[in-house]
């Protein structure tokens, strides 16, 4: 996601939508396509058989009370922006970055809980049900470092004082699509918790 330039006048002229609010709902419209799609050959592999059952790493309910609560975090730091309260959107966005590394931290944790349970991706002796828990929560985890890089955007911006209440473009954005993988997450938790 290219979006660290952003430019200077933040509203379309032509009353239409901002090209980057476009692109980022172009941007996440594809993410849902691509996890509708691996969720979907996760339960049609599943009903064919040959499927280990496991339990989940309990490290994953944890997960999922971090990024909630750093959705409640970026939220406050944008709330925080429209009222021009900028110290404490600094704060609120250190502490969603914060919430996001531990979140990654986490899953590091439940993919050395999987190995431990001789669960492995791909390979000889590995079970699709394994593999298919390492790309659900691999490829989330490589969305959340692009929403970590942007959160950390926003906050280098903050520090120069470009996140205001009339410079909320980039803030903006970026509660948009930290909400978006925190929603994403919680499918993807309840989804596992169901099926698996």
């Amino acid at each position: 996601m290219a979006m660290a330039n952003f430019p200077v006048d933040e509203h379309n002229s032509r009353g239409g939508v901002h090209p980057l609010k476009f692109s980022l709902w172009l941007i996440i419209i594809s993410i849902i396509m691509m996890f509708a799609a691996f969720t979907s050959a996760y339960i049609v592999r599943r009903e064919e058989g040959n499927w280990l059952e496991f339990d989940l790493p309990n490290i994953l309910l944890v997960n999922t009370i971090l990024i909630l609560l750093s959705s409640v975090t970026m939220q406050f730091a944008y709330n925080s922006a429209t009222q021009d309260n900028i110290g404490r959107v600094k704060l609120l966005l250190l502490l969603t970055l914060g919430l996001g590394v531990a979140f990654l931290i986490g899953q590091w944790y439940a993919w050395a809980d999987l190995v431990q349970n001789n669960i492995y991706f791909g390979g000889t002796g590995s079970n699709p049900s394994g593999s298919f828990l390492y790309v659900l929560t691999g490829v989330h985890g490589f969305h959340l470092i692009t929403g970590l890089i942007f959160v950390l955007i926003v906050f280098l911006s903050s520090l120069k004082y470009k996140v205001h209440s009339k410079r909320l473009l980039r803030i903006q954005l970026c509660t948009v699509y930290w909400h978006f993988l925190g929603g994403l997450w919680l499918y993807l938790y309840i989804f596992l918790r169901i099926n698996h």
